[in-house]
């Protein structure tokens, strides 16, 4: 069965220029990775569990914050891995100095036997439109040009 994931892509603008906030993910196998890593806030989500539900409880569990009230649909896209991402969208603001996120734990190193635990998500940041297409995940750009195309459209 393939997974999917839901998650909320959170914009604002700041004199007329258009910013999105990305997470980028925590533990070992993503610290020295940058350019090409970081995705929107979204996790996993089980068979029969609505995606818009999902992607707020995730939202606050990877920032620490309440999601905005109303978001609008981005629709689904597919990931490299097979995963498939529903993703929402809303304009609100986020200090990331107050990240808060959840922590996982895994072995490491791997079969060490020494369990470690990692925050989800190790830092969010603003970026423009235009970098953030050579920051996130390549499969996760439709995301930013299906945002923009409905932020044209609301003008």
């Amino acid at each position: 069965m393939r997974a999917h994931s839901a998650g909320i892509l959170l914009y604002k603008r700041v004199d007329r220029e258009l910013f999105v906030l990305l997470a980028h993910p925590g533990g070992p196998f993503w610290r020295r990775r940058d350019v090409g890593a970081w995705t929107i806030p979204k996790g996993e989500y089980a068979q029969g569990e609505e995606p818009l539900a999902a992607a707020r409880r995730e939202f606050r569990e990877e920032l620490g914050i309440d999601p905005p009230a109303c978001l609008q649909p981005l629709g689904e896209i597919k990931q490299k891995s097979g995963k498939h991402v529903i993703a929402f969208t809303a304009e609100g603001d986020f200090d990331v100095t107050q990240l808060r996120s959840n922590m996982f734990e895994i072995e490491w190193p791997p079969r060490s036997g020494r369990m470690h635990s990692f925050p989800e998500i190790d830092k969010v940041a603003w970026f423009t439109l235009d970098v953030a297409r050579r920051m996130i995940l390549p499969a996760q750009v439709e995301l930013l040009t299906r945002l923009a195309t409905w932020l044209s459209r609301e003008q």
